[in-house]
């Protein structure tokens, strides 16, 4: 019984004290009526009837949520605004139902074209990164996808054995192993986005004039904060 219904129903349990009403043995332990429980003779089979009163009557429910939010917005219509702008668990959980549907979607048609050749979603990955960073660094792709060496060791081993991609030494430290997709490649990953590319332009185009700006903060914003700052830089370095 969660605290407002307990003390509805105290709340109920006052207001009959002058009816018909007669509290039962079981309401009786709760409230801890010695005076009836001696008048019923109940005392031998309660054990409960010396002991003081341990249940507090009171019949107004006090939300704390409201007393914080009265504490931190003393207006009313401040409170009523940070409560009407704030979206309930039930509204958000509905936009992540809405991304795990968006991002079906978006991965099917990609999804469709990497089965041709045998690959897989973290093949795409590879190649759309390596596509966007030219010379991009092995250490660097296992940071972007946030994957093991060995992970990565058995896809790049694919896409350079079936042409895709090429591993070059740095010119400044040979020991480096810089990533360039090959023609092959390129035709792949213009492939690939081409059919996303489009779903999103048309997403952003029905969606009003301010729908990228949104789309984008909110993309921004569910990143990890900690990776925020990277991401840009490398979207920056990309474009």
């Amino acid at each position: 019984m969660n605290k407002f219904s307990f003390g509805a129903w105290v709340s109920l349990f006052a207001h009959s004290a002058k009816s018909a009403y007669k509290p039962t043995a079981i309401t009786v332990k709760y409230l801890g009526l010695r005076n009836y429980r001696r008048h019923e003779g109940l005392e031998k089979h309660d054990p409960f009837v010396n002991a003081a009163p341990s249940v507090t009557i009171c019949t107004k429910y006090v939300n704390m949520t409201d007393v914080n939010l009265e504490t931190k917005f003393p207006d009313r219509a401040s409170r009523q605004s940070v409560l009407a702008d704030k979206p309930d668990e039930t509204e958000i959980l509905e936009l992540v139902e809405l991304l795990f549907f968006a991002y079906r979607d978006f991965t099917a048609d990609p999804d469709a074209i990497l089965e041709e050749f045998g690959f897989g979603r973290a093949h795409h990955r590879v190649i759309h990164f390596v596509g966007r960073n030219p010379g991009l660094r092995v250490t660097e792709l296992l940071a972007i996808l946030a994957i093991t060496k060995q992970s990565l060791g058995r896809v790049l081993k694919q896409l350079v054995e079936q042409g895709f991609v090429e591993q070059r030494a740095g010119r400044s430290d040979r020991r480096q192993r810089l990533l360039y997709l090959t023609d092959t490649g390129n035709d792949l990953a213009r492939r690939l986005a081409r059919p996303q590319i489009d779903r999103v332009a048309e997403a952003l185009a029905t969606s009003g004039p301010d729908a990228e700006i949104v789309y984008r903060k909110v993309l921004y914003n569910l990143i990890n904060a900690a990776d925020r700052t990277t991401v840009t830089a490398l979207i920056s370095r990309s474009s």
